[in-house]
Protein backbone atom coordinates (compact mmCIF):
# COMPACT_ATOMS: atom_id res chain seq x y z
CA UNK A 1 0.00 0.00 0.00
CA UNK A 2 1.43 3.50 -1.17
CA UNK A 3 1.74 6.35 1.21
CA UNK A 4 -0.52 8.15 -0.65
CA UNK A 5 -3.49 5.55 -0.13
CA UNK A 6 -3.13 4.65 3.47
CA UNK A 7 -6.09 4.97 5.30
CA UNK A 8 -6.67 8.61 7.05
CA UNK A 9 -4.22 10.16 4.29
CA UNK A 10 -5.93 13.06 2.76
CA UNK A 11 -7.30 12.58 -0.71
CA UNK A 12 -4.88 13.75 -3.35
CA UNK A 13 -5.14 17.62 -4.17
CA UNK A 14 -6.68 16.40 -7.51
CA UNK A 15 -9.33 14.92 -6.13
CA UNK A 16 -10.49 17.22 -3.66
CA UNK A 17 -10.62 19.79 -6.29
CA UNK A 18 -12.74 18.29 -9.01
CA UNK A 19 -16.08 19.78 -9.10
CA UNK A 20 -18.48 17.29 -9.90
CA UNK A 21 -20.94 17.69 -13.48
CA UNK A 22 -24.06 19.76 -12.31
CA UNK A 23 -25.75 17.55 -15.07
CA UNK A 24 -24.13 14.02 -13.99
CA UNK A 25 -25.65 15.47 -10.50
CA UNK A 26 -29.06 16.22 -11.79
CA UNK A 27 -29.30 12.74 -13.27
CA UNK A 28 -28.09 10.92 -10.32
CA UNK A 29 -30.80 12.46 -8.17
CA UNK A 30 -33.33 11.26 -10.57
CA UNK A 31 -31.85 7.41 -10.50
CA UNK A 32 -32.44 7.95 -6.60
CA UNK A 33 -35.95 8.96 -6.99
CA UNK A 34 -36.28 6.38 -8.84
CA UNK A 35 -34.75 3.87 -6.97
CA UNK A 36 -36.99 5.22 -3.37
CA UNK A 37 -40.52 5.15 -5.74
CA UNK A 38 -39.56 1.21 -6.21
CA UNK A 39 -38.98 0.78 -2.05
CA UNK A 40 -42.09 2.35 -1.42
CA UNK A 41 -40.61 5.72 -0.72
CA UNK A 42 -42.52 8.86 -1.34
CA UNK A 43 -40.40 11.82 -3.56
CA UNK A 44 -40.50 15.26 -4.10
CA UNK A 45 -40.83 16.83 -7.70
CA UNK A 46 -40.34 20.51 -8.01
CA UNK A 47 -41.36 22.55 -11.20
CA UNK A 48 -43.59 25.57 -10.89
CA UNK A 49 -45.03 24.24 -7.82
CA UNK A 50 -43.63 21.04 -5.38
CA UNK A 51 -45.76 17.64 -5.32
CA UNK A 52 -45.20 14.93 -2.80
CA UNK A 53 -45.51 11.44 -4.99
CA UNK A 54 -45.35 7.80 -4.05
CA UNK A 55 -46.04 4.89 -6.24
CA UNK A 56 -49.41 3.10 -5.92
CA UNK A 57 -48.19 -0.46 -6.65
CA UNK A 58 -45.21 0.13 -3.81
CA UNK A 59 -47.45 2.24 -1.65
CA UNK A 60 -47.24 0.56 1.59
CA UNK A 61 -48.88 1.89 5.22
CA UNK A 62 -45.23 3.58 5.92
CA UNK A 63 -45.06 5.07 2.88
CA UNK A 64 -48.78 6.62 3.02
CA UNK A 65 -48.19 8.08 6.51
CA UNK A 66 -44.96 9.47 5.42
CA UNK A 67 -47.24 10.58 2.45
CA UNK A 68 -49.34 12.33 4.33
CA UNK A 69 -47.21 13.78 6.74
CA UNK A 70 -45.87 16.06 3.58
CA UNK A 71 -48.71 16.45 2.09
CA UNK A 72 -50.64 19.52 1.65
CA UNK A 73 -54.76 19.01 0.46
CA UNK A 74 -56.49 16.32 -0.71
CA UNK A 75 -54.61 13.71 -2.72
CA UNK A 76 -54.98 13.02 -6.15
CA UNK A 77 -53.95 9.84 -8.39
CA UNK A 78 -52.35 10.31 -11.68
CA UNK A 79 -53.51 7.53 -14.21
CA UNK A 80 -52.97 7.01 -18.16
CA UNK A 81 -55.81 7.92 -19.54
CA UNK A 82 -56.29 4.07 -20.74
CA UNK A 83 -56.47 2.87 -17.33
CA UNK A 84 -58.87 5.79 -15.75
CA UNK A 85 -60.94 4.93 -18.49
CA UNK A 86 -61.05 0.97 -17.24
CA UNK A 87 -61.49 2.70 -13.54
CA UNK A 88 -63.96 5.03 -14.62
CA UNK A 89 -66.06 2.59 -16.70
CA UNK A 90 -66.29 5.60 -19.61
CA UNK A 91 -64.33 6.87 -22.25
CA UNK A 92 -61.82 10.33 -21.35
CA UNK A 93 -59.43 12.25 -22.80
CA UNK A 94 -57.22 10.44 -24.59
CA UNK A 95 -54.70 12.73 -25.65
CA UNK A 96 -53.98 14.22 -22.22
CA UNK A 97 -51.30 12.61 -20.46
CA UNK A 98 -52.16 11.72 -16.84
CA UNK A 99 -55.88 11.54 -15.81
CA UNK A 100 -56.39 12.68 -12.17
CA UNK A 101 -58.83 11.36 -9.73
CA UNK A 102 -59.62 12.54 -6.21
CA UNK A 103 -59.08 9.84 -3.36
CA UNK A 104 -61.29 9.12 -0.38
CA UNK A 105 -59.52 7.93 2.87
CA UNK A 106 -61.44 4.93 1.90
CA UNK A 107 -58.76 4.22 -1.34
CA UNK A 108 -55.86 4.94 0.75
CA UNK A 109 -54.95 1.68 1.13
CA UNK A 110 -52.56 -0.32 -0.42
CA UNK A 111 -54.53 -3.30 -1.52
CA UNK A 112 -57.03 -0.86 -3.18
CA UNK A 113 -54.31 1.59 -4.47
CA UNK A 114 -52.77 -1.23 -6.23
CA UNK A 115 -55.82 -2.21 -8.05
CA UNK A 116 -56.25 1.13 -9.18
CA UNK A 117 -53.22 0.85 -10.78
CA UNK A 118 -52.99 -3.16 -12.18
CA UNK A 119 -56.09 -4.85 -13.86
CA UNK A 120 -54.63 -7.93 -13.57
CA UNK A 121 -54.95 -7.23 -9.32
CA UNK A 122 -58.15 -8.14 -7.62
CA UNK A 123 -60.72 -5.90 -8.29
CA UNK A 124 -61.54 -3.51 -5.74
CA UNK A 125 -62.47 -0.72 -8.14
CA UNK A 126 -65.07 1.79 -6.21
CA UNK A 127 -68.24 1.03 -7.32
CA UNK A 128 -68.97 4.80 -7.97
CA UNK A 129 -65.60 6.30 -9.21
CA UNK A 130 -65.22 9.96 -8.43
CA UNK A 131 -64.84 12.23 -11.45
CA UNK A 132 -61.82 13.51 -12.44
CA UNK A 133 -60.05 16.89 -11.86
CA UNK A 134 -57.24 18.96 -12.89
CA UNK A 135 -54.13 17.48 -12.66
CA UNK A 136 -51.83 19.30 -10.81
CA UNK A 137 -48.86 21.54 -12.09
CA UNK A 138 -45.83 18.58 -12.56
CA UNK A 139 -48.11 15.71 -13.32
CA UNK A 140 -45.98 14.52 -16.65
CA UNK A 141 -43.44 14.11 -14.56
CA UNK A 142 -44.31 12.26 -11.81
CA UNK A 143 -45.89 9.55 -14.04
CA UNK A 144 -42.88 9.55 -16.05
CA UNK A 145 -40.67 9.06 -13.17
CA UNK A 146 -42.90 5.85 -12.04
CA UNK A 147 -42.11 4.69 -16.00
CA UNK A 148 -38.37 5.17 -15.32
CA UNK A 149 -38.79 2.72 -11.87
CA UNK A 150 -40.57 0.43 -14.51
CA UNK A 151 -43.50 0.60 -12.33
CA UNK A 152 -47.01 0.77 -12.94
CA UNK A 153 -47.99 4.48 -14.53
CA UNK A 154 -50.10 5.38 -11.20
CA UNK A 155 -49.14 7.71 -8.78
CA UNK A 156 -50.49 9.04 -5.79
CA UNK A 157 -49.55 12.92 -5.77
CA UNK A 158 -50.57 16.24 -3.53
CA UNK A 159 -49.02 19.10 -2.94
CA UNK A 160 -46.11 19.49 -0.63
CA UNK A 161 -46.75 20.77 2.67
CA UNK A 162 -44.75 24.52 2.88
CA UNK A 163 -41.73 24.61 5.36
CA UNK A 164 -42.24 26.23 8.77
CA UNK A 165 -46.05 25.10 8.74
CA UNK A 166 -45.22 21.83 11.25
CA UNK A 167 -44.25 19.79 7.90
CA UNK A 168 -40.22 20.48 8.64
CA UNK A 169 -39.74 16.75 7.78
CA UNK A 170 -40.32 17.33 4.23
CA UNK A 171 -36.70 18.99 3.77
CA UNK A 172 -35.40 15.79 4.41
CA UNK A 173 -37.65 14.35 1.12
CA UNK A 174 -35.51 13.33 -1.67
CA UNK A 175 -36.22 16.45 -4.29
CA UNK A 176 -35.89 15.99 -8.36
CA UNK A 177 -36.68 18.82 -11.05
CA UNK A 178 -39.80 18.08 -12.99
CA UNK A 179 -37.30 18.99 -16.04
CA UNK A 180 -34.69 16.36 -15.18
CA UNK A 181 -37.10 14.23 -15.26
CA UNK A 182 -38.30 14.86 -18.41
CA UNK A 183 -35.01 15.08 -19.29
CA UNK A 184 -33.66 11.99 -18.28
CA UNK A 185 -34.07 9.21 -21.06
CA UNK A 186 -32.37 11.37 -23.45
CA UNK A 187 -29.69 12.69 -21.30
CA UNK A 188 -28.84 8.86 -20.05
CA UNK A 189 -28.55 7.69 -23.97
CA UNK A 190 -26.00 10.80 -24.94
CA UNK A 191 -23.93 10.16 -22.12
CA UNK A 192 -23.45 6.50 -22.52
CA UNK A 193 -19.57 5.66 -22.44
CA UNK A 194 -17.88 1.92 -22.93
CA UNK A 195 -16.81 0.24 -19.43
CA UNK A 196 -15.59 -2.84 -19.76
CA UNK A 197 -14.92 -5.63 -22.52
CA UNK A 198 -14.10 -8.58 -23.75
CA UNK A 199 -13.81 -11.69 -26.28
CA UNK A 200 -16.73 -13.66 -25.46
CA UNK A 201 -16.35 -16.95 -28.95
CA UNK A 202 -20.38 -17.86 -29.72
CA UNK A 203 -21.25 -21.22 -30.65
CA UNK A 204 -22.39 -19.17 -33.86
CA UNK A 205 -19.66 -16.49 -33.75
CA UNK A 206 -16.33 -17.88 -32.62
CA UNK A 207 -14.86 -14.13 -33.41
CA UNK A 208 -17.26 -12.39 -30.65
CA UNK A 209 -16.75 -10.02 -27.85
CA UNK A 210 -18.87 -7.75 -25.94
CA UNK A 211 -18.52 -4.27 -24.83
CA UNK A 212 -20.31 -2.78 -21.88
CA UNK A 213 -21.40 1.17 -21.85
CA UNK A 214 -22.80 2.47 -18.95
CA UNK A 215 -24.54 5.84 -18.05
CA UNK A 216 -23.29 8.64 -16.07
CA UNK A 217 -26.15 7.21 -13.21
CA UNK A 218 -24.18 3.96 -12.86
CA UNK A 219 -27.62 2.46 -13.32
CA UNK A 220 -28.53 -0.55 -16.09
CA UNK A 221 -26.49 -1.55 -18.61
CA UNK A 222 -26.31 -1.77 -22.54
CA UNK A 223 -24.41 -4.89 -24.59
CA UNK A 224 -22.73 -4.19 -28.27
CA UNK A 225 -21.78 -8.10 -29.22
CA UNK A 226 -19.76 -7.34 -31.84
CA UNK A 227 -18.36 -9.76 -34.64
CA UNK A 228 -15.37 -9.44 -36.22
CA UNK A 229 -14.18 -5.72 -36.84
CA UNK A 230 -17.76 -3.84 -37.98
CA UNK A 231 -15.56 -0.57 -37.57
CA UNK A 232 -14.02 -1.56 -40.69
CA UNK A 233 -16.54 -2.43 -43.25
CA UNK A 234 -18.20 -0.17 -45.60
CA UNK A 235 -21.12 -1.02 -44.03
CA UNK A 236 -21.92 -3.82 -41.41
CA UNK A 237 -24.33 -5.72 -40.25
CA UNK A 238 -26.09 -4.27 -37.02
CA UNK A 239 -29.08 -5.19 -35.11
CA UNK A 240 -30.89 -3.32 -32.49
CA UNK A 241 -32.15 -6.32 -30.45
CA UNK A 242 -34.20 -5.18 -27.26
CA UNK A 243 -33.56 -7.67 -24.21
CA UNK A 244 -36.31 -10.44 -24.39
CA UNK A 245 -35.50 -12.78 -20.79
CA UNK A 246 -38.72 -14.97 -22.03
CA UNK A 247 -37.57 -15.30 -25.56
CA UNK A 248 -33.80 -14.93 -25.71
CA UNK A 249 -33.23 -17.22 -22.21
CA UNK A 250 -36.14 -19.20 -22.02
CA UNK A 251 -36.71 -20.13 -25.68
CA UNK A 252 -40.70 -18.70 -25.33
CA UNK A 253 -42.94 -19.72 -28.32
CA UNK A 254 -44.67 -16.40 -27.80
CA UNK A 255 -42.56 -13.75 -29.74
CA UNK A 256 -40.21 -14.54 -31.98
CA UNK A 257 -37.00 -12.58 -30.17
CA UNK A 258 -34.94 -15.64 -29.59
CA UNK A 259 -34.83 -16.59 -33.21
CA UNK A 260 -34.29 -12.75 -34.55
CA UNK A 261 -31.15 -13.04 -32.04
CA UNK A 262 -29.58 -16.15 -33.22
CA UNK A 263 -30.27 -15.48 -36.59
CA UNK A 264 -28.91 -11.83 -36.35
CA UNK A 265 -25.53 -13.29 -35.12
CA UNK A 266 -25.48 -16.13 -37.23
CA UNK A 267 -25.57 -13.99 -40.38
CA UNK A 268 -23.21 -11.59 -38.92
CA UNK A 269 -20.80 -14.33 -38.57
CA UNK A 270 -21.58 -15.36 -42.45
CA UNK A 271 -20.98 -11.94 -43.74
CA UNK A 272 -17.28 -11.73 -41.90
CA UNK A 273 -18.64 -9.12 -38.99
CA UNK A 274 -21.38 -6.97 -37.51
CA UNK A 275 -22.71 -5.88 -34.33
CA UNK A 276 -25.89 -6.45 -32.32
CA UNK A 277 -26.87 -3.78 -29.97
CA UNK A 278 -28.89 -5.44 -26.87
CA UNK A 279 -30.51 -2.91 -25.11
CA UNK A 280 -31.65 -3.00 -21.58
CA UNK A 281 -35.51 -2.37 -22.86
CA UNK A 282 -37.28 -5.42 -22.09
CA UNK A 283 -40.96 -5.50 -23.34
CA UNK A 284 -40.86 -2.77 -25.86
CA UNK A 285 -39.54 -0.42 -22.17
CA UNK A 286 -41.77 -1.58 -19.72
CA UNK A 287 -40.00 -4.17 -18.16
CA UNK A 288 -40.31 -7.62 -17.75
CA UNK A 289 -42.71 -7.31 -14.78
CA UNK A 290 -45.35 -5.47 -16.47
CA UNK A 291 -44.55 -7.52 -19.62
CA UNK A 292 -45.43 -10.88 -17.46
CA UNK A 293 -49.13 -8.27 -16.95
CA UNK A 294 -49.16 -7.70 -20.52
CA UNK A 295 -49.45 -11.48 -21.54
CA UNK A 296 -51.96 -12.10 -18.95
CA UNK A 297 -54.08 -9.33 -20.47
CA UNK A 298 -53.17 -10.93 -24.02
CA UNK A 299 -54.76 -14.23 -22.50
CA UNK A 300 -57.84 -12.70 -21.68
CA UNK A 301 -57.89 -11.62 -25.35
CA UNK A 302 -55.90 -8.21 -26.13
CA UNK A 303 -53.32 -7.61 -28.39
CA UNK A 304 -49.91 -6.82 -27.35
CA UNK A 305 -51.25 -2.88 -28.25
CA UNK A 306 -54.24 -2.72 -26.19
CA UNK A 307 -52.28 -4.79 -23.45
CA UNK A 308 -49.75 -2.14 -22.73
CA UNK A 309 -52.10 0.69 -23.27
CA UNK A 310 -54.89 -1.36 -20.56
CA UNK A 311 -51.61 -1.10 -18.30
CA UNK A 312 -51.22 2.65 -18.70
CA UNK A 313 -47.80 2.57 -21.03
CA UNK A 314 -47.55 3.65 -24.37
CA UNK A 315 -47.67 0.65 -27.22
CA UNK A 316 -43.60 1.07 -27.40
CA UNK A 317 -42.43 2.54 -24.95
CA UNK A 318 -38.51 2.12 -26.23
CA UNK A 319 -36.08 5.06 -27.32
CA UNK A 320 -33.36 4.29 -29.76
CA UNK A 321 -30.96 6.92 -29.34
CA UNK A 322 -28.84 4.57 -26.96
CA UNK A 323 -28.42 2.64 -30.22
CA UNK A 324 -27.27 5.56 -32.39
CA UNK A 325 -24.88 6.59 -29.10
CA UNK A 326 -23.18 3.37 -28.67
CA UNK A 327 -22.58 2.97 -32.78
CA UNK A 328 -21.05 6.48 -32.72
CA UNK A 329 -18.60 5.28 -30.07
CA UNK A 330 -17.71 1.96 -31.90
CA UNK A 331 -16.71 4.33 -34.78
CA UNK A 332 -19.79 3.32 -37.19
CA UNK A 333 -21.69 5.01 -38.47
CA UNK A 334 -23.28 3.28 -42.02
CA UNK A 335 -24.82 -0.05 -41.06
CA UNK A 336 -27.46 -2.52 -42.71
CA UNK A 337 -30.11 -2.80 -40.56
CA UNK A 338 -31.37 -6.16 -39.80
CA UNK A 339 -35.07 -5.02 -38.89
CA UNK A 340 -38.72 -5.62 -40.01
CA UNK A 341 -39.14 -1.98 -37.97
CA UNK A 342 -39.73 1.27 -39.60
CA UNK A 343 -38.94 2.95 -36.63
CA UNK A 344 -35.91 1.55 -36.13
CA UNK A 345 -34.72 2.95 -39.20
CA UNK A 346 -36.17 6.42 -39.08
CA UNK A 347 -34.71 6.34 -35.23
CA UNK A 348 -31.26 5.98 -36.06
CA UNK A 349 -31.54 8.17 -39.09
CA UNK A 350 -32.41 10.73 -37.07
CA UNK A 351 -29.60 10.43 -34.95
CA UNK A 352 -26.94 10.72 -37.81
CA UNK A 353 -25.96 7.09 -38.60
CA UNK A 354 -26.82 5.80 -42.53
CA UNK A 355 -29.03 3.19 -42.58
CA UNK A 356 -29.68 0.58 -45.15
CA UNK A 357 -32.66 -1.75 -44.00
CA UNK A 358 -32.24 -5.67 -44.41
CA UNK A 359 -35.33 -7.77 -43.75
CA UNK A 360 -35.17 -10.19 -40.88
CA UNK A 361 -38.58 -12.04 -40.38
CA UNK A 362 -38.98 -15.28 -39.36
CA UNK A 363 -42.06 -17.90 -39.87
CA UNK A 364 -44.39 -18.14 -37.12
CA UNK A 365 -44.59 -20.85 -35.34
CA UNK A 366 -48.31 -21.37 -34.42
CA UNK A 367 -48.28 -19.76 -31.21
CA UNK A 368 -46.74 -16.70 -31.89
CA UNK A 369 -48.97 -16.23 -35.32
CA UNK A 370 -51.37 -13.61 -33.60
CA UNK A 371 -48.78 -11.54 -32.50
CA UNK A 372 -46.56 -11.45 -35.46
CA UNK A 373 -50.03 -10.30 -36.92
CA UNK A 374 -50.69 -7.78 -34.41
CA UNK A 375 -46.77 -6.35 -35.17
CA UNK A 376 -47.68 -6.33 -39.05
CA UNK A 377 -51.32 -4.58 -38.71
CA UNK A 378 -50.59 -2.34 -35.71
CA UNK A 379 -46.87 -1.38 -35.66
CA UNK A 380 -46.15 -1.30 -39.54
CA UNK A 381 -43.50 -4.18 -39.13
CA UNK A 382 -42.50 -5.19 -42.95
CA UNK A 383 -43.10 -8.86 -42.39
CA UNK A 384 -43.81 -9.76 -46.07
CA UNK A 385 -40.06 -9.16 -47.66
CA UNK A 386 -38.42 -11.42 -45.22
Amino acid sequence: MTHATRRGDAAPRSVRLMTPDPTVLRLRAVHRAVADLRRGTPVLVEGEGGLVVLAAETAGARGLGEFAALASGAPVLLLAPARAAAVLRRPVEQGAAAVALPVADALLDPARLRSLADPTAADLLPADPPAPVVPPSGSNAALALSKLARLLPAVLVAPVAPRGSGAEAALALLRVRSADVLAYPDAMASRLTRVAEADVPLADAPDARVVAFRGPDAGIEHLAIVVGRPEQAAAPLARIHSECFTGDLLGSLRCDCGAQLRGAIRRMAEDGAGVLLYLAQEGRGIGLANKLRAYALQDAGLDTVDANRALGWAADERRFLVAATMLHQLGISRVRLLTNNPEKVAALSACGITVEREPHAFAPNGVNDRYLATKAARFGHLLDDG
